[in-house]
């Protein structure tokens, strides 16, 4: 529940050899299918979870709680390991990069979908006051480290919601 799952999770068996469970997500995006080997252990973006097949197993990951109340991406995330498949929710599309030992990719929060359990995160501030108060993108940014993966969403929700917020009548 911590992580923005449910505290309880179903489980589906088909009955019938060749049938077939289907999933969707809550908001307009894909769905994105990973298949994670017996070593395998990624970190999630809380919430992104959709469904997994039997052998994946999950944990809470807490980071810093100041980073991650000011970072946006949530100071709770989730630890995927095991062996299976894993099929998460995805604002919009993704964009997959692989980074080099020490190599940094700094995203506007809430683009950070996935990485490696290798990549470490960190919040860093924009930085000067033009910037701050007149650049329109916040005030904090994501800074990923290398090395492996790192996965983005293009367009995560609440940067949509806050886009047609002033399409709406003052207190609707």
């Amino acid at each position: 529940a911590f992580s923005g799952e449910n505290m309880f999770i179903n489980k589906y068996v088909s009955e019938r050899d060749g049938g077939e469970i289907a999933i969707s997500s809550r908001f307009l995006g894909s769905i994105q299918k990973i298949e994670l080997q017996g070593g395998d252990s990624i970190i999630l973006q809380k919430g992104a979870m959709l469904a997994y097949t039997e052998g994946i197993d999950r944990k809470v990951v807490f980071k810093s709680p100041m980073k991650g109340l000011f970072g946006g991406e949530g100071f709770i995330m989730q630890e995927v390991f095991g062996e299976g498949l894993l099929f998460m929710e995805v604002d919009g599309e993704i964009r997959e990069y692989d980074l080099a030992p020490g190599e940094k990719m700094v995203l506007d929060t809430g683009h950070l979908l996935l990485m490696d359990k290798t990549c470490t995160m960190d919040i860093k501030s924009v930085g000067g006051v033009k910037n701050t108060l007149f650049g329109g993108e916040g005030i904090f940014n994501t800074t990923v480290t290398g090395p492996g993966k790192v996965v983005i969403q293009t367009s995560p929700i609440n940067k949509l919601a806050n886009s047609l917020r002033r399409f709406f009548p003052a207190g609707s």
